[in-house]
């Protein structure tokens, strides 16, 4: 028999001191809650046991190779966990948390295996959302958190999210509404040097350079095909990631071309048969004939892209789309990370859309 699923509609500015306590005796008992972030809704284990880290893999059927990210109340919660923590680490904690930066350290023998899923790295952060940073503080540990969804399926940005996949899953989910970054943190390895962008989100590329210096971009990062790889020290690399069960096709290039692009393959696949939805812009909206068009937000916002990108993915879902067909935004910004999440969720189906040359040099 599947066990109930407990949901707590709690105050995101305040939340209510007998729920946080309730959820965290959960945590401390070795059972799972899910809990929001600024980014996306966390599903989370104590850190410290392996037991329940093993839980919150199989409630997610998540692959035993995928770390977690472990999640933290203040600053000073990373020494334990940490064999080292540079000066330039430091000053990263400083000015970035609480938010949506991962840092990846060296981890402590501390950190059970299972939590790290065997490496010999850590990733670790602080959320800036009031009721995650009650769940952790009132648990008295760290939080091993991946984002609180079916493996593979795009993360939740809503408790209905949430339930949709885990329901009967796990013991209880925190619902303080929908979540403001709507994509998960950038990740960023401090143990190499220069440090290197893993994983592109919610603290954007050019911040972390104006702020270091020098930062990599991990190929991984800004992949427009799959590659392959052995270990992986972040979460959202290896494996498939943030797909509807709808196929997705991105199409790339100059907007006029893109838009006759995705018109052209609306029009392929509806003469196939097969309903179709395109994933467009405010500014391009108008100019698309499909079954059902959704605009994401205006190009020159793209924080609101981010913000609707996943759950625009799980209501084409739930319209039954048989494909997506999404429009590429500039890879700047927050733009870099939606980029990233829609190769992905593509499968690095990518179409490349191309002008004819006459009208290119007209």
């Amino acid at each position: 028999m599947m066990k109930k699923t407990l949901v707590l509609k709690v105050d995101p500015q305040r939340p209510e001191l007998d729920k946080i306590r309730l959820a965290a005796s959960l945590i401390r008992k070795g059972d799972l809650v899910a809990f929001p972030t600024e980014t996306v809704y966390g599903l989370g284990a104590d850190a410290f046991n392996p037991k329940a880290v093993l839980k919150l893999f199989k409630a997610k059927r998540r692959p035993l190779d995928n770390p977690p990210i472990v999640h933290v109340a203040d600053s000073e919660s990373v020494w334990p966990l940490a064999k080292e923590v540079s000066p330039s680490a430091q000053r990263l904690m400083e000015q970035f948390w609480p938010g949506p930066l991962t840092l990846i350290l060296k981890r402590s023998e501390l950190v059970p295996d299972m939590t790290v899923a065997g490496l010999d790295t850590i990733a670790v952060r602080m959320p800036k959302h009031n009721v995650a940073l009650a769940l952790i503080r009132e648990s008295g540990c760290p939080v091993a958190a991946p984002s609180a969804n079916l493996a593979g399926k795009p993360s939740p940005t809503s408790a209905e999210h949430v339930s949709a996949d885990l329901d009967g899953r796990i013991d209880a989910v925190l619902d303080a509404g929908p979540t403001v970054v709507g994509i998960e943190s950038t990740v960023l390895d401090m143990t190499v040097d220069p440090p290197e962008v893993l994983r592109p989100g919610g603290t954007t590329y050019e911040l972390l350079e104006s702020f270091l210096g020098e930062v990599k971009l991990n190929p991984i990062a800004v992949a427009d095909k799959s590659l392959s790889l052995e270990k992986v020290k972040s979460p959202g690399l290896k494996h498939k990631h943030y797909a509807p069960d709808a196929d997705v096709v991105v199409v790339e290039g100059r907007l006029p071309a893109v838009v006759a692009k995705v018109n052209a393959l609306a029009r392929n696949y509806r003469f196939r048969g097969r309903k179709v939805g395109v994933l467009s812009t405010d500014e391009t909206k108008q100019e698309y004939t499909a079954d059902i068009v959704k605009s994401l937000g205006s190009r020159d916002d793209l924080a609101s892209v981010a913000r609707n990108l996943f759950r625009l993915l799980r209501d084409f879902d739930n319209a039954g789309v048989d494909i997506i067909i999404a429009e590429a935004v500039p890879a700047e910004g927050l733009g870099l990370a939606v980029m990233n999440r829609l190769r992905k969720a593509a499968g690095y189906k990518i179409v490349r859309a191309e002008l004819p040359a006459r009208t290119q040099t007209e």
